[in-house]
């Protein structure tokens, strides 16, 4: 049955079928050709597979990126950023950068920082001289940090999954986001060693505060959504619902960059974007349950466990497994499908279930921005205008400080674990 599903699926992507669908015909044809229980089963088995309060925190993040985007906040954001860093030999490119590390706090999600905020950096840095292929490039690169520091939408469904406490593990992702952001202005300056890159002329301390007056309220949004869960005042899902809230106060009522008409649109595109996702998790959902009963992930773990016991190396096959699926497939669907086979096989060797999220989170979003089918590299390429063909060209240079980043969050589990051991002792 595994392998009838498995062949279904692997067809059906090939000839384009969406993911979520690929993966619900699959599983009902295997059920009723090849399993020996109810292909009735498998409807229940995606309702229950959704029917998960945490799940409710996705469409309160989405929500709340829909509206900093429509709001104007990410070009208060950036704005804040270049008057900081924009002085420095390819200050546009560090900020392209901090503002993404900004924004993560706001939208959890790597394809909103693209398109939001790549927008306004790509044409900044294009208006001074930057190469644009150059300029999509850091951009789709300095993306993947929006699902790692918190909130973020796939630590959500992880949590769920793997049933870790989603606020360990947004702690959890700090230090690994800031990691993947220093690590990427370190390309910077070495690709701009001998000054090749424009400056700007240095903001003084007047211009820095109006920015950040200007910018100050929207960077509020992260410090309270981590304050209220470190400080036990809500839970993740109520953080979705505060951040929301917030978000739409500071964009209709204070900047006012936001009528009452616009409201229904940005509603109606967090809906769609919901639905998309919870169907993605009720069809995956399904997958995982043949997984499970038929012992599948047992096998998987007993068959590389036979192989090698060695933790380097089992942690070595797991990222390459995950960074060849995240660069084919859409990485929520691998997500949920690889979860419940991979998490036993790196609990085996010693992998604690919070660092092991922040791994295979990581592994994906690096997908996110990897040819040949980055969701974020065809966001980026269509915003910076450019063809796909050069948009994967210049992500080359900048895959190289994400994959070390990986090495480091991968091997060296205190990156991950000292803030969640300090904070939730």
């Amino acid at each position: 049955m595994i392998v009838a599903v498995l062949v279904i699926f692997a067809v059906l992507s090939m000839l384009s079928v969406p993911i979520a669908i690929a993966t619900g015909i699959a599983v009902a044809l295997g059920l009723v050709f090849f399993g020996s229980f109810p292909p009735e089963l498998m409807f229940q088995k995606m309702v229950t597979g959704i029917d998960n309060f945490t799940l409710v925190a996705i469409p309160l993040f989405v929500l709340t990126g829909n509206l900093m985007n429509s709001g104007g906040i990410t070009e208060r954001i950036f704005t804040f950023v270049r008057k900081c860093l924009g002085h420095r030999n390819g200050g546009l490119a560090h900020a392209n950068v901090g503002a993404s590390v900004l924004f993560a706090g706001m939208s959890g999600s790597a394809v909103a920082d693209a398109a939001g905020l790549g927008a306004v950096e790509i044409k900044a840095m294009r208006d001074q001289g930057y190469d644009v292929g150059f300029s999509a490039g850091i951009t789709a690169a300095s993306s993947v940090i929006g699902p790692i520091i918190p909130p973020s939408i796939p630590l959500v469904i992880y949590g769920a999954i793997a049933q870790v406490s989603v606020g360990q593990l947004f702690v959890a992702g700090l230090v690994p986001g800031l990691l993947l952001a220093l690590s990427l202005s370190m390309m910077i300056v070495w690709m701009g060693r001998g000054g090749r890159f424009p400056r700007e002329p240095r903001a003084n301390y007047r211009e820095r505060f109006s920015a950040l007056g200007r910018a100050g309220l929207s960077l509020a949004t992260p410090a309270i959504i981590l304050v209220g869960l470190i400080g036990g005042v809500f839970t993740p899902t109520e953080a979705g619902a505060v951040a929301a809230l917030y978000a739409l106060v500071i964009s209709l009522v204070v900047y006012r960059t936001i009528r009452l008409r616009d409201l229904p649109k940005i509603f109606i595109e967090t809906m769609i974007t919901t639905a998309i996702v919870t169907f993605i998790i009720s069809n995956v959902s399904a997958f995982s349950w043949i997984l499970a009963v038929s012992q599948a992930g047992s096998a998987f773990v007993e068959g590389v466990r036979g192989l090698t016991d060695n933790p380097i190396i089992v942690l070595l096959i797991i990222n390459l497994c995950l960074l060849v699926l995240g660069c084919l497939i859409e990485a929520g669907a691998v997500l949920i499908i690889m979860t419940p086979i991979l998490l036993p096989l790196a609990v085996s060797v010693g992998v604690d279930p919070l660092h092991f999220g922040i791994i295979i989170v990581l592994n994906l979003m690096i997908g996110v921005a990897t040819p040949p089918v980055g969701m974020s590299l065809f966001v980026t390429a269509h915003v910076a205008g450019i063809p796909i063909e050069k948009m994967m060209r210049a992500i080359l240079p900048f895959l190289v400080p994400l994959f070390a980043a990986l090495l480091v969050v991968t091997y060296v589990p205190e990156v991950v674990m000292f803030l969640p051991r300090l904070l939730f002792p």
